[in-house]
Order: C-alpha cells, then structure tokens, then sequence
C-alpha cells in the first residue's frame, strides 16, 4: 500500500474541465481520492460556464463551489480562509488551455497537476517552469504510467545497475481508433485532437507518442541528445499527423526509437518498451501491465509480476494495493502519480524543503522534455528526418 505521509485531513482538490462528455476530467477525479488521502470540493468543469455548473452534481461539488471559469474559481477560492480552500487543481482540459490555466494557478499560490502533453507548445512551456520555480508550487504532470509498478521495478533496476550499460530502448504506441476521420463526424476526443489550433504542432506524436518517450526517460534515465523523426498524415483531409517514428540518440551513445500510430486496425493501447543492457534486456506491456519480462542470453527467461514477492524492489511494492494476482493497472497507476505529489504538497504546506526536478513524479521538467521531443520531432519531420538537437537545460537529468 502506498505509504501515506502524516496529515490529519485529507488534502482539499479543485477540478478544472471534465464536464459532461469528457473523459480525462473523470480518471483524474477517481485517482485523486483512490487512496482516500484527497477529496474533490471545487471545479471550474467546462469552458461553458452554464455546463461547468450543470456537471457539479456528477462530481458531489456543492453548488457554491461549482465555478463558472478558472479565473472566478482562483478570484473565488482566494477569498476563502487557508483552511478551507483547496490545496491544489487538477487541469484536465485540451492542450491549447494548459498553460493559460496551469500558470494562473500556479502564479496565486496553488499546486497544480497537469495533464500532459504540458502545453500548446514549446515556449509556453519554458515560460511556465520560470513562473513554477518563482512560485515554489508543486507541479506535476500526468504521465501516468510511469505509476505502474513494474515500470517502476525497471526504473530501479536499471538505475542500480542490473542491465549493465544501457544500449538501446524501444518504445511504441499504438492506436487505431483514427483509422477513419471521426473529427468530422463531430466526435468531441477527435475533433480536439486533430486540431491545430488546440492540439498544437503534432497530433498523434503529442497526443501518444509523447507517453512513450516519456516511459523510456523515466525507466532508463538516459539523457537525449538528437533525434532524427518522419511524421505522417495518412488519413485523407486530417490536420495533424496519425503516424510517426523516431530515432534518438542518448548521450552516453545508446539509440532509441518511438513509434506511435492512431490508424493501426484493432489496436486499442498498446503501449510498450522494450530496453537492451550490456548485461540483461526487459519487455514490458501496458496492456498486460501486471508482468514484466527479464532477459539473459544462456539463461531462462524470468517474468517479474506485480506483487509478485521479495526480489522486487521497494518502490514497486509501495506501489502496489492488492495481493498477486489481482490485476492493478490505468487507474491504479493514475492514483500512485497522485500519492507522490501528495507527499511534496504536504511537505509544502508544512514550510518544508522538497524536491523539485528529480521527483518520482513527472514534474514540470518533465512536461518541457515532452514539448522540446514534441517540437524538435515536428521539426526533423519538416526537413526529411534530419537529426536536431534534443537537449534542453530545463529538462530532468
């Protein structure tokens, strides 16, 4: 069971977007109070203010804190005593509005959970790890699977030394429910997706391939240095690429590769990562989330599983609620982001010191390393897959 820092109440959440019809806005209510160490009090719920109030009773928000816009939820909130207003905000809208919201937030005083990818594109983002910084908020970004715990036995794997030198990491993500044009049958996810003015320069590489990058810098901790990148639109009239594929090379001479596709028939989400160590590999599958697969040339293979027993590591058992064989995985892993943030919103609200870039959590570091793959991808893209810079000194080490 996650470990549960001491507070004599549970942590008070303000939810922005997740009105009637959308889905995001919902998973990160649920994950929030899975542990019962958070309630949902206050929403800004749609960029409809008549809709943002006629979707509070889904949620259980009380009408006098069901607020019509994030600026009269921050205006309304502060007014409140200390002890009643709510000690972070959850921003689970499209793209476009993330940094407009996340940044006013983050400006008066309130920690913030983003939905990724961080922001519309790379200069907002850049702009509001200055405002996170000055602030001395606490900021993180849901790239939730890096909650899984058997993601997290490979990030502690690795980082002890047990593949050795990692050479290569391979991550995919693949969809096919773009297959056919759904943004022009008015469907609310795709329409907001295939759209440039709200999704941003990239479509399915923001959207998805993004998470995959991300699990490959969070399990492996190498540090990206170029990427070469061909960006695809295959269906007839879309805005904004459905397939694409990257190259990386890391720092310490190890490749990489991304590959994330939204028109691949039957495909739901399959995200996975494969990674090759001078002294063993590892496979693991999202959507059999619950095992992982550890490989040694001349000796048998060994399946890892989730709560499995005392070869694994203590941080994925702090990771885990139920006994073996009980499947956990998307919303589970959605909560054990949320737990990690709650462990630095509590040292905060305690005057205490915690730690800003290199957290358990995707932080806001993090969502700059996602917009800086975002744009520098869309940048090779445009010249045939020329290799680009994919450093960036704002980005987690």
């Amino acid at each position: 069971m996650p470990t549960n820092a001491p507070l004599n109440r549970k942590l008070r959440m303000g939810l922005i977007g997740g009105g009637q019809g959308a889905f995001i806005g919902r998973v990160h209510s649920i994950a929030a109070v899975l542990d019962n160490r958070a309630e949902l009090v206050a929403g800004a719920l749609s960029s409809d203010p008549a809709r943002a109030k006629a979707s509070a009773p889904d949620y259980d928000i009380k009408a006098e804190r069901a607020y019509g816009s994030a600026k009269e939820m921050i205006e309304a909130e502060l007014k409140l005593p200390a002890d009643k207003r709510v000690d972070f905000v959850s921003v689970a809208t499209p793209n476009h509005t993330h940094y407009e919201i996340s940044k006013a937030f983050a400006e008066a005083g309130f920690n913030v959970i983003c939905d990724k990818p961080l922001t519309f594109d790379l200069a907002q983002a850049e702009d509001l790890a200055k405002v996170v910084a000055k602030s001395g908020v606490v900021f993180g970004v849901s790239h939730n699977y890096t909650g899984y715990p058997l993601v997290r036995q490979a990030r502690e794997m690795i980082a002890a030394g047990e593949l050795g030198e990692i050479n290569a990491v391979r991550a995919f993500y693949i969809q096919g429910w773009l297959r056919t044009k759904l943004e022009g049958e008015a469907q609310k996810q795709a329409a907001w997706r295939t759209d440039p003015k709200k999704s941003g320069a990239a479509g399915c590489f923001g959207d998805i391939a993004t998470h995959a990058y991300n699990l490959a810098r969070f399990a492996t901790g190498l540090i990206p240095d170029q990427v070469s990148c061909v960006l695809k639109t295959f269906v007839d009239g879309r805005a904004l690429d459905d397939y694409g594929a990257a190259m990386i090379r890391f720092t310490n001479g190890g490749l990489g590769a991304v590959t994330a596709s939204q028109i691949s028939h039957g495909r739901e989400n399959d995200l996975w990562i494969e990674i090759d160590g001078t002294k063993g590999s590892l496979e693991w599958h999202q959507e059999e989330p619950n095992k992982m697969t550890y490989r040694v040339n001349g000796k048998p293979h060994q399946i890892y599983t989730r709560a499995g027993g005392p070869y694994l590591g203590s941080l994925a058992s702090n990771s885990t609620r139920t006994p073996s064989g009980h499947p956990e995985a998307f919303l589970e892993a959605f909560a054990n982001v949320y737990t990690a943030v709650y462990d630095d919103v509590i040292k905060r609200s305690a005057g205490q010191a915690f730690e800003k870039k290199d957290t358990l959590y995707p932080n806001v570091a993090d969502g700059v390393d996602g917009m800086n793959f975002i744009t520098q991808c869309v940048a090779s893209s445009k010249e045939g897959g020329q290799w680009v810079g994919l450093k960036h000194e704002l980005c987690r080490k």
